[in-house]
């Protein structure tokens, strides 16, 4: 039905910039969106291992890496659900502090890499980054952050 009213609106798929398309990930085809993850996805994995490669080079191209990875592995779940989905998701209750806490830490790593220039800061905030990262994706996972609740409480009592 709505590929009928595009149809007899002018507004067919052809017609419509790949801008306008990517914003609703439901009008690209389900191969489509699962290429364009995919691609992001990996381009974020690449990043990430080729930021640890340039770690001798220095924690700049270690931190600016790192964040550019995380950023494109979190982008690449935009291809499957959709940007506007996906930023409601990002911010219902149970995860809006993981989602603040993950934005902040990317953009304290830049921050303490290029404007305030402290290695150590840059350090501290990629690993914070890490584990924002972690606990924001594991809010996907049904019962996960329990679980790992359960596996410290554990190990620590």
């Amino acid at each position: 039905m709505e590929k009928l009213r595009r149809v007899l609106t002018g507004q067919d798929d052809e017609e419509q910039g790949l801008t306008a398309q990517v914003l609703d990930a439901s009008t690209l085809s389900f191969g489509t969106r699962v290429k364009c993850f995919a691609v992001c996805f990996i381009a974020g994995i690449v990043c990430s291992i080729l930021g640890t490669a340039l770690l001798p080079k220095g924690i700049k191209f270690f931190a600016l890496f790192y964040t550019l990875g995380n950023i494109s592995a979190l982008a690449s779940t935009c291809f499957l659900m959709g940007p506007l989905k996906q930023l409601k998701a990002m911010f219902e209750p149970k995860r809006l502090i993981a989602t603040l806490l993950m934005l902040l830490f990317l953009v304290l790593t830049l921050c303490a890499v290029f404007w305030w220039k402290k290695t150590g800061l840059a350090v501290l905030f990629c690993i914070l980054q890490f584990l924002a990262m972690t606990w924001y994706s594991l809010s996907y996972i049904p019962f996960a952050r329990d679980a790992v609740i359960k596996c410290f409480s554990s190990c620590l009592a």
